[in-house]
């Protein structure tokens, strides 16, 4: 039976409820948690690159500016904001 995130969570709090009054346990579990959180891969990490190559993109759709001068409560009413 696979657990669902609410229930591994409880799980999980429950044993750190456990070994909570051990110092040394929870060395060891924090030491543990964090290299199982390095494992995670950080999806918004990107290289040099990729990130110009998004720019670039980016630069190539619609674009909008404020007028010199405008505020921004102008700039909106005027691409249709009711404010």
């Amino acid at each position: 039976m696979k657990m669902t995130a609410l229930q591994l969570n409880a799980e999980i709090y429950q044993a750190m409820g456990i070994i909570s009054e051990d110092e040394n346990l929870l060395s060891q579990a924090a030491r543990y948690l964090k290299r199982l959180a390095a494992k995670k891969k950080d999806e918004t990490l990107m290289s040099r690159q990729e990130f110009f190559a998004m720019l670039d993109r980016a630069e190539q759709g619609e674009s909008h500016a404020m007028l010199p001068g405008e505020d921004l409560t102008h700039y909106l009413r005027r691409r249709g904001y009711d404010l």
